[in-house]
């Protein structure tokens, strides 16, 4: 009986962490679990990629947990399951059956996934200060970018190869529009359309873990995120490379520049709501959470413009102090529509997370071009740093604040 509970519990928590859920739930919800079917003495060491579990009479079982991609969906059925196993309303037989059966859950259609690609990359284009004709123009790449991933990279590539050869093809696809005069800002383009590869789950999972204090688990997963981001920008450098030998002259990107209609409030604002509605398909959040997510992103963004453009805290401080505000509407929306705070608060980071400035940074890197490499690299860590401390200090808020009185 104790090793089948313990099994179940492994199983919660195996699809837990190969979906994009933080350490800290995937430990909760197998304690849960295994202390609801009687097991009174557990210890499950949780990391990045594996699950240890040990109980007594020597039952030790060991998982390895390659992260495949964020499907939050099965994160949220996992979560009601462990629920309903507290409430008594299944046997163990019963549980393993949900839990298999959660495993097996379809993603997103690809047509969707490709629509949430495309949407996601003109939203971001528009984000990071790119104009209307940067937009469609990432637009169009986002597209074809999905249907590369859907149907190439994800069955049979590797992850280094898949995000070398995405990087590659999108920055062919916006050279292209470049070319023809289509757009006015090639780096806005290409940053945009590249977004959709940009490892935000990880990233996020990443700062949550450090600000669990599980460091391991924590810079683990940010590491992840870098080599994800080199082999994107390894991707766009040669296409540039051979962009130089077609044309015999070498394009030179100085990052983003933004448009000035595009960087009006409204624009700025359809922008957030575009982008993060985009990555909530694409990151599996369940159709009923879309406009819960979508509206935790863009009012974050909103709390970012206000405090960037009318007070002197610049990018980090704001970055800080949007992160508190949609941190705190992520833990009031999760009690509200009892849903794991991760699925609101991994597509309200998104907007924050500095993935286009560490991207430049490894992209000035590896064309050798150190000073605005450092310049792009110091400022997407104050970020990062000003994002940790604000989901420290709400997360350090004692968790009756969040519940209402009965």
């Amino acid at each position: 009986m104790e090793e089948n509970a313990l099994d179940v519990a492994a199983l919660a928590g195996h699809i837990l962490l190969e979906n994009g859920a933080e350490i800290s739930r995937v430990e909760e919800t197998m304690e849960r679990i295994a202390t609801h079917y009687g097991v009174e003495s557990t210890n499950f060491f949780v990391l990045s990629n594996g699950i240890f579990t040990s109980g007594s009479a020597g039952y030790a079982k060991v998982d390895f947990i390659p992260f495949k991609g964020a499907q939050l969906e099965r994160v949220v059925a996992v979560n009601q399951l462990s629920r309903e196993i507290a409430e008594d309303k299944y046997t163990l037989e019963e549980a393993e059956k949900k839990l298999q059966a959660i495993r097996k859950m379809r993603p997103k259609p690809k047509w969707e996934q490709t629509l949430g690609s495309a949407i996601g990359a003109a939203g971001f284009c528009v984000i990071f200060g790119g104009g209307l004709l940067d937009a469609a123009a990432a637009f169009v790449a986002g597209t074809l970018l999905w249907l590369f991933v859907a149907y190439v990279s994800a069955p049979y590539l590797t992850k280094t190869i898949g995000n070398l050869l995405g990087g590659f093809l999108t920055t062919i696809v916006c050279m292209a529009f470049h070319q023809i005069g289509f757009g006015s800002s090639l780096g806005n383009m290409i940053i945009g359309a590249l977004i959709p590869l940009i490892p935000g789950v990880a990233f996020t999972n990443g700062i949550r873990d450090i600000a669990d204090e599980d460091y391991i688990a924590g810079f683990a997963r940010l590491l992840d995120a870098m080599m994800i981001l080199f082999c994107i920008a390894a991707g766009v450098i040669l296409a540039f490379g051979l962009d130089y030998l077609l044309e015999g002259q070498m394009l030179i990107v100085n990052g983003t520049e933004p448009d000035p209609i595009t960087a009006s409030f409204p624009f700025q604002i359809l922008a957030a709501i575009a982008g993060t509605f985009g990555f909530s398909i694409l990151f599996g959040v369940p159709r009923k959470n879309y406009l819960q997510a979508t509206l935790v992103g863009t009012i974050g963004w909103i709390v970012y413009l206000l405090f960037f453009n009318y007070t002197v805290f610049g990018i980090i401080g704001s970055t800080f102090a949007a992160t508190v505000v949609l941190a705190i509407l992520a833990r009031i929306f999760a009690i509200i529509f009892k849903t794991p705070e991760t699925v609101f608060l991994i597509t309200g980071l998104f907007p924050l997370v500095p993935g286009g400035g560490i991207f430049w940074a490894t992209f000035f890197l590896v064309s050798r071009r150190f000073q605005m490499a450092s310049h792009s690299g110091m400022t997407a860590l104050g970020i990062t740093a000003a994002i940790v401390i604000g989901v420290v200090l709400v997360n350090s808020l004692p968790k009756t604040l969040f519940h209402r009185k009965r």
